[in-house]
């Protein structure tokens, strides 16, 4: 298994002054915008009564009891499903069709296709588009350069390390262009240290390259260290019991951001929410 990289500050600080990339275009005034909601599968009732918005640009982290009802609020957002009641708007978009257009999703497991090599994993959403093979290899090669993976673009994924692979598995959702990013427990299959360095090589990433994002993970600490604010859910059906912002600054290094003071008072108060504790 290859040895895993960390992407500096300095870099990320690099690569957003660089050369526009495909996975730059278009992402001004994209925002995510959700009321009334509700969702049911037949009897089940998975989400009720449920209002959140993000601003353009802004990162917000969703967590709550597991079968709470996130990664479906996660699902309803990019499109992939319709809800039963209320209205989710992505982009001015309120169809799951359009709303599927704004949005790039990336479920928990990588699944990066063992037949292809990084590369061309990274290059699927360009080669869907029709960019032909050397083209889309360029411009997947721009990122992999800038996000520390440079060295290993012909490399299958089972020659990759977890944390590897997870960032060929980002790239190809970032290469898509969408202005959304919804990304479903992205490092939840890691182990600890490789999930703390995965969390800032994310966050130097997004502060390279902005977007509005809305990530689901049961971990608060990567919650409050990733996001702008955390909506806090109730247990099933879900519905937002707090909304926190995170400490700043977020970006540069986790273990300092983590152990300070105020970020340890929010995460402190995130945990009380969650187990039940007055408001």
């Amino acid at each position: 298994m290859r040895q895993d990289t960390n992407m500096p500050t300095a870099e990320a600080r690099d690569f957003a002054a660089g050369a526009a990339s495909p996975a730059s275009e278009n992402t001004a005034g994209a925002a995510v915008s959700i009321r009334g909601l509700a969702h049911s599968y037949a009897e089940l009732r998975t989400i009720e009564r449920l209002d959140l918005d993000v601003p353009a640009h802004g990162v917000l982290g969703l967590v709550g009891p597991s079968g709470c009802g996130k990664s479906t609020l996660l699902e309803l957002v990019a499109g992939l499903q319709e809800p039963s009641g209320g209205a989710v708007e992505v982009g001015g978009a309120l169809d799951a069709a359009s709303r599927l257009a704004q949005c790039a999703f990336m479920p928990q497991r990588d699944l990066l296709l063992p037949w292809l090599a990084a590369i061309d994993n990274a290059a699927l959403a360009l080669r869907n588009r029709g960019v032909r093979r050397a083209e889309a290899r360029r411009e997947a090669g721009l990122l992999f350069e800038r996000f520390g993976l440079a060295g290993f673009e012909r490399s299958a994924p089972a020659e990759l390390s977890g944390g590897m692979r997870q960032r060929v598995a980002f790239l190809r959702t970032l290469i898509a262009g969408k202005p959304v990013l919804a990304l479903d427990e992205p490092f939840a299959s890691l182990d600890a240290i490789t999930r703390a360095e995965m969390q800032q090589w994310l966050a130097g990433a997004l502060e390279a390259d902005p977007r509005t994002v809305v990530l689901v993970t049961h971990d608060v600490e990567e919650a409050l260290y990733l996001c702008d604010s955390v909506a806090v859910l109730s247990t099933r059906p879900a519905r937002v019991v707090e909304r926190l912002s995170a400490p700043a600054p977020r970006f540069g290094n986790r273990d300092e951001a983590v152990t300070d003071p105020k970020f340890i008072a929010v995460r402190e108060r995130a945990m009380q929410v969650l187990r039940g504790g007055s408001r």
